[in-house]
């Protein structure tokens, strides 16, 4: 089983990073806050809670501050009314880009997004621009020092994941979206530690880019974009070669 692309290595290093310096955490209690507002504070009940609230658990994010987030949305009186919104486009070097955002002024973050896109030469497109080359799924990491591969690989795939890949300290396993829940339940069942479970825009195939200053051009553009704080997720279709990944020094 394999198909993790090295972006989403990087990707996810860098979001250690941000949530260092609370860049990611803003962004994960905004989804906290809204998933307790549209469906309830109980996690059990509220999947999209569930998976926000073991998000942030994976992330670090301290106890006090997730109960907050969950209690600012559940007493739905601090004025804002988010909304979720997917924006879609080309950017550089055409790598087809989808932009899951959570706002409460849609004027403001198109005009954000549209800014970042014009500025490397890209396309903010209609709804389905891209969205039809990419799949939803559902996406866990599970650290590689909490089961052996083998072990993984069997539990996954009688409760329906269809892909295990390593990627350096974690497995990432993906799965359909109706089975998330059945595959982290049964993780769960064999005590096998669970950093993050979310789902994900998975691309049904990869453009691969073999070159440095190309791949800096993605890299920046997608960087802007999710340095947006409307921004809660940006998935491409693009992957690094590893001379790319080498030469970058990542």
């Amino acid at each position: 089983m394999s198909g993790h692309s090295k972006w989403s290595t990087i990707k996810h290093k860098k979001a250690g990073k941000d949530a260092r310096r609370g860049k990611l955490f803003t962004k994960l209690i905004r989804e906290i806050t809204v998933a307790a507002k549209t469906g309830g504070g109980d996690v059990n009940a509220n999947s999209r809670l569930r998976l926000a609230v073991n998000n942030a658990r994976g992330n670090n994010m301290p106890t006090d501050t997730i109960k907050r987030a969950i209690n600012k949305g559940i007493g739905g009186d601090d004025g804002q009314d988010y909304e979720t919104v997917i924006y879609e486009g080309y950017g550089p070097n055409r790598i087809a880009v989808v932009v899951e955002a959570l706002t409460d002024n849609r004027n403001r973050t198109i005009a954000s997004l549209r800014t970042a896109f014009n500025k490397f030469d890209g396309t903010l497109g209609g709804p389905n621009t891209v969205l039809y080359m990419f799949d939803r799924k559902g996406v866990l990491r599970i650290p590689t020092s909490a089961i052996d591969e083998d072990r993984l690989t069997e539990t996954i795939l009688e409760a329906g994941a269809e892909d295990l890949d390593t990627d350096q300290a974690d497995y990432v396993v993906t799965c359909p979206l109706e089975a998330l829940e059945e595959v982290k339940a049964a993780l769960e069942q064999h005590g096998i530690e669970i950093r993050t479970a979310e789902l994900a825009q998975i691309p049904q195939t990869r453009v691969m880019i073999d070159d440095k200053e190309q791949a800096e051009q993605v890299l920046g553009f997608l960087e802007l974009l999710e340095e947006d704080d409307d921004v809660q997720n940006v998935f491409s279709n693009f992957d690094l070669s590893d001379a790319v990944v080498a030469a970058l020094g990542e």
